[in-house]
Protein backbone atom coordinates (compact mmCIF):
# COMPACT_ATOMS: atom_id res chain seq x y z
CA UNK A 1 0.00 0.00 0.00
CA UNK A 2 1.59 3.46 -0.97
CA UNK A 3 1.77 6.38 1.13
CA UNK A 4 -0.45 9.54 0.41
CA UNK A 5 0.70 12.74 -0.56
CA UNK A 6 -2.20 13.72 1.15
CA UNK A 7 -0.42 12.91 4.44
CA UNK A 8 3.19 14.12 4.15
CA UNK A 9 5.70 13.40 6.65
CA UNK A 10 6.80 16.88 7.97
CA UNK A 11 9.65 17.10 10.71
CA UNK A 12 8.96 19.98 13.32
CA UNK A 13 11.18 21.63 15.20
CA UNK A 14 11.71 23.52 18.44
CA UNK A 15 11.10 27.44 18.20
CA UNK A 16 12.99 27.76 21.05
CA UNK A 17 16.17 27.06 19.47
CA UNK A 18 17.45 23.92 20.95
CA UNK A 19 17.58 21.77 18.27
CA UNK A 20 15.43 18.88 19.10
CA UNK A 21 13.05 17.90 16.48
CA UNK A 22 9.99 15.58 16.18
CA UNK A 23 8.62 13.57 13.04
CA UNK A 24 5.18 13.48 12.47
CA UNK A 25 2.44 13.00 10.09
CA UNK A 26 -0.04 15.90 8.74
CA UNK A 27 -3.18 16.27 6.75
CA UNK A 28 -2.81 18.60 3.90
CA UNK A 29 -6.84 18.92 4.16
CA UNK A 30 -7.45 19.88 7.49
CA UNK A 31 -3.64 21.47 7.73
CA UNK A 32 -2.90 23.68 4.45
CA UNK A 33 -0.51 26.26 6.36
CA UNK A 34 2.65 25.21 8.60
CA UNK A 35 2.01 23.39 11.20
CA UNK A 36 2.65 24.64 15.56
CA UNK A 37 2.32 22.21 18.39
CA UNK A 38 3.38 22.67 21.59
CA UNK A 39 5.20 19.66 22.52
CA UNK A 40 8.02 18.73 25.45
CA UNK A 41 12.00 19.81 24.77
CA UNK A 42 13.76 17.33 26.53
CA UNK A 43 16.85 20.20 26.47
CA UNK A 44 14.75 23.20 27.55
CA UNK A 45 13.24 20.99 29.95
CA UNK A 46 9.61 22.35 29.24
CA UNK A 47 7.04 22.63 26.93
CA UNK A 48 7.35 24.83 24.01
CA UNK A 49 6.13 25.51 20.65
CA UNK A 50 7.59 23.10 17.43
CA UNK A 51 6.78 24.42 13.98
CA UNK A 52 6.82 22.91 10.84
CA UNK A 53 10.01 22.90 8.69
CA UNK A 54 10.26 22.24 5.03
Amino acid sequence: MARSTARPVVRLKSAAGTGVTYVTRKNRRNDPDRLVLRKYDPVAGEHVLFREER
